[in-house]
């Protein structure tokens, strides 16, 4: 009788593997290996020291990801409010002793990684704010009452997040966020008058930024103002892509980011290498896989049965698409420059842990799209 039970499990955990989305793990592999073909060249042809240790990370972050999708929707459920408590506290545990790094208290120094809380923060709102909106109705998500709860829920964690301070990261946290109670039904007035509250809280938000914000903005205004200081980053990258042309210049052969002008090219600026040595035909390439995984990802959240599922699914990829946007549209000059990394491009533990863990989330959320996730 065990061993009949054994079997069953055996065979059903098997089931379960064979039916992964392996379409969308092939897609995050072939982006994963255009990150590790940049970071061997923007040493000049070396794995040692940063594509080595991103393949190490994307494997353990693999395995990883690969458990999250076979866990059972209904356990992520029952967790969320738990995992956004955790992310709260690691992200007060920051402002209290986190290490400081590029004039920022973002990072907490674990020895054998530097984690940064805010980006597995994002992972646990969406999470959160699924599971609130799952058992909510359409009448329950038009009024303002019932959306004072998910309100907090965002501002809370981006207000830690401002005061590290990394303004960009509270921004997108905010935006995915909002981004759940939109789709949940809320009603597009609150949006419209929540934008033109922040547009005419501009100009008082001016005064609060710190120094290097205000510059960064006036940077993007005009970059040629100073283009050996403030302006130089997006100066040397709009060079480097325009010097790629069509073709590229060719493999370990970008002249911006091997004679060293291009700063950050292993983190910020990585698409800026890659474009240099690929051109613009490499560089579609790799927006296209990207479009393909954000495609289905939104796939993935239509099929859901549930609205946990639709939500969580929705939630993380509008996630990635928005580090994606922004982070190609800054390094074209199209945005002003802020801290935003590649997903499974840019060189970062952090960053590479939760878009993996945010995977395994939408692959669980396809492969138990039919589960019943009770409202309880």
């Amino acid at each position: 009788m065990a061993k009949s039970i054994t079997l069953q499990s055996e065979q059903g955990l098997l089931h379960k593997i064979q039916n992964l989305d392996w379409v969308l793990i092939i897609l995050i592999t072939m982006v994963a290996a255009i990150g590790w073909a940049a970071l061997y060249s923007a040493v000049g042809g070396s794995f040692s020291p940063w594509a080595e240790r991103q393949m190490a990370r994307f494997g353990v972050a693999f395995f990883g990801m690969i458990i999250i999708a076979l866990i059972d929707i209904r356990w992520w459920y029952k967790a969320a409010w738990w995992l956004y408590v955790i992310g709260f506290v690691l992200l007060i545990v920051v402002e209290i002793m986190g290490h400081i790094g590029m004039g920022a208290q973002r990072w907490i120094n674990l020895g054998f990684m530097q984690l940064q809380p805010s980006e597995l923060m994002k992972i646990a709102l969406v999470l959160t704010l699924a599971r609130y909106f799952h058992a909510a109705t359409p009448e329950d998500a038009k009024r303002l009452s019932f959306l004072i709860i998910p309100v907090v829920l965002i501002c809370a964690p981006v207000g830690l997040v401002m005061l590290q301070p990394d303004l960009g990261t509270a921004l997108m946290t905010g935006m995915a966020g909002t981004a759940i109670i939109f789709v949940a039904g809320a009603p597009l007035w609150i949006f419209i008058g929540g934008a033109l509250a922040v547009a005419g809280a501009i100009p008082i938000g001016w005064h609060f930024m710190h120094d290097y914000q205000r510059q960064r903005v006036l940077t993007f205004l005009n970059p040629e103002s100073d283009p050996l200081g403030s302006g130089y980053h997006i100066t040397q990258s709009k060079i480097a892509l325009g010097s790629g042309g069509l073709e590229g210049k060719g493999f370990l052969k970008g002249t911006q980011s091997h004679l060293n002008f291009l700063p950050e090219k292993q983190t910020d600026f990585i698409f800026t290498l890659w474009a240099e040595e690929w051109g613009l035909a490499g560089g579609l390439a790799l927006l296209l896989l990207f479009g393909l995984i954000i495609w289905y990802g939104l796939w993935v959240a239509i099929r859901a049965r549930h609205n946990f599922g639709r939500y969580l699914a929705f939630g993380v990829i509008f996630n990635f698409s928005i580090y994606v946007f922004i982070n190609i549209s800054m390094v074209m000059g199209l945005i002003p420059v802020v801290g935003a990394p590649l997903p499974l491009v840019s060189y970062g533990g952090t960053a590479m842990l939760a878009a993996m863990i945010g995977f395994g989330l939408i692959m669980s959320c396809n492969l138990y799209r039919d589960s019943k996730v009770t409202r309880t």
